[in-house]
């Protein structure tokens, strides 16, 4: 079956054109004429193997890594880069014109091409394969940095931890001396059983916490100078892997707004309130991992903030008004939800809350335009949009969105 490849959607495929019902094509390139082969059919879609290029899109490039197309990491090494970029940007902007919203020319900002993943996750000392099970086995990867392909290097496959491991290898870790490899190996523990007894008597099984209060006894605790400044985070968990990115949003997440008092919602470890510290007299932080909030309030150390360890719906119900009691009002808001969005509750939240200024992070482009609808529809513009270019080399994206009132 030959087809036209058509625009690029959130992920990496291309949907093929003139089809009865979309068709999602991997390892392509919009206007490049393919064979495939429908492998998965459903009801409304279907999913096709990319068998041979027919007509070639002049941005096509031969990728650079031996393990493309096996690992599941990278899907478009086989795009000049910047056009991959182009493409990225054109995929958000998709999203929010599919929600009816004018938006102002895209920003990006961007890094390094290869070399920039600090952050892996090794399955018995290899790369899970591509919607497999399959174990690949790696000893370096082109978009790692230099201190994680030390250890891929040096560590053979037999030698590596068996199960899920975490490394985070980057020359910006502060934890570890100069003179020593820059790189955090944890391993993942199995959750920890404890026996209770329930209400019928019966001794009934409960997964105990990793964490009891205190991250002193963690092998994973991983310190990073970003800007001049040390966060401290649980490898095990999630960090950006891009630090050069990371070290140019960061201005433009937290910068050019101050005030009295600054809501971090979704704060994860605290990265963005470390630096919000700077420019508000007070930092109010809600995050619903509660290991995470242990590393916040070491990051946070000394300056005048505090922190819930509850979900955005329950800090909304229970919390908001209290918080705005004691402290006043909110002068701006820094909002980094998860892939499926803010919460109904804290939408609903900020729509009614007159906060002057709302910086809203977003993973996932669809979401992030669903959230911005709403916030325009209470009377927000959309001033500045971004393109956070943390992944090249795959369809992710992250965006960043300036909302005023």
């Amino acid at each position: 079956m030959e087809v036209i490849a058509g625009k690029m959607v959130f992920g990496g495929d291309c949907i093929a054109e003139n089809s009865e019902k979309k068709i999602f094509i991997p390892y392509t390139i919009p206007g490049e004429k393919v064979e495939i082969k429908i492998e998965k059919d459903f009801k409304d879609y279907s999913i096709a193997k990319n068998l041979n290029i027919i007509e070639k899109s002049r941005y096509r490039t031969v990728p650079f890594c031996p393990y493309y197309g096996k690992c599941g990491g990278c899907n478009l090494q086989h795009i000049e880069p910047e056009f991959q970029r182009q493409l990225r940007v054109q995929t958000l902007k998709d999203a929010f014109f599919r929600e009816g919203i004018e938006i102002p020319q895209i920003q990006i900002v961007s890094g390094a091409d290869k070399g920039y993943r600090a952050r892996f996750q090794l399955h018995d000392g290899g790369l899970m394969g591509k919607k497999t099970n399959e174990i690949i086995q790696i000893d370096q990867c082109p978009c790692a940095t230099e201190e994680v392909n030390k250890y891929l290097k040096e560590i053979p496959f037999k030698d590596r931890p068996k199960g899920r491991i975490h490394i985070f290898g980057s020359k910006n870790i502060a934890s570890i001396p100069d003179g020593f490899d820059k790189i955090v190996v944890a391993e993942q523990s199995e959750k920890k059983q404890i026996s209770e007894k329930g209400k019928n008597g019966k001794k009934q099984k409960k997964s105990k916490s990793r964490y009891e209060g205190t991250f002193s006894e963690s092998k994973s605790t991983c310190a990073v100078k970003i800007l001049d400044k040390s966060i401290t985070f649980d490898a095990l968990g999630f960090f950006q892997s891009n630090l050069e990115v990371l070290e140019k949003s960061i201005p433009l997440i937290t910068g050019g707004i101050s005030g009295k008092n600054v809501l971090d919602m979704y704060s994860g470890a605290g990265t963005f309130s470390v630096f919000l510290t700077d420019s508000f007299e007070n930092v109010i932080l809600v995050e619903h991992n509660k290991s995470a909030v242990v590393y916040a309030e070491q990051n946070l150390a000394g300056k005048k903030h505090e922190s819930f360890g509850v979900s955005g719906d329950v800090w909304v119900k229970y919390h908001a008004e209290t918080c705005i009691k004691e402290c006043g009002n909110f002068d701006a808001v820094v909002i980094d939800p998860p892939r499926s969005g803010m919460e109904k509750s804290v939408q609903k939240w900020l729509q009614n809350s007159k906060i002057p200024q709302i910086r809203s992070l977003s993973c996932d482009p669809s979401t992030h335009a669903r959230d911005a609808k709403a916030l325009i529809n209470s009377g927000y513009r959309l001033e500045k949009l971004f393109l956070l270019d943390f992944y090249p080399q795959t369809g992710h994206i992250e965006s960043l969105g300036y909302f005023e009132k």
